[in-house]
């Protein structure tokens, strides 16, 4: 099978934060994208998704957190508060 060259303009700030997720994914930028355009061709729709782990090691981390500040005191928060907090969390 032939290969050939694709040549895409982007943002060079969307170019650096997508390599960075490539990175955390375990693969690079020519085979996130041939991934994607061999899904889009197998499945004749838009978008598919791969997830870096390390949105759900935060969401973890803060939960932890939480809890070991909840083991040292009696303050407890209105669910206005904790919504807020994970607002600011996930932003």
């Amino acid at each position: 099978m032939e290969s050939l060259t694709l040549n895409v303009r982007v943002d060079a700030n969307d170019k650096k934060c997508f390599e960075q997720f490539c990175n955390s994914v375990g693969m690079n930028v020519s085979t996130a994208v041939n991934m994607f355009i061999k899904a889009v061709l197998r499945e004749q729709k838009l978008p598919f998704e791969v997830r870096s782990d390390d949105f759900e090691e935060t969401i973890y981390n803060k939960l932890k957190e939480a809890e070991q500040e909840m083991d040292k005191t009696t303050k407890r928060y209105t669910k206005d508060e904790i919504i807020k907090s994970i607002d600011d969390i996930i932003g």
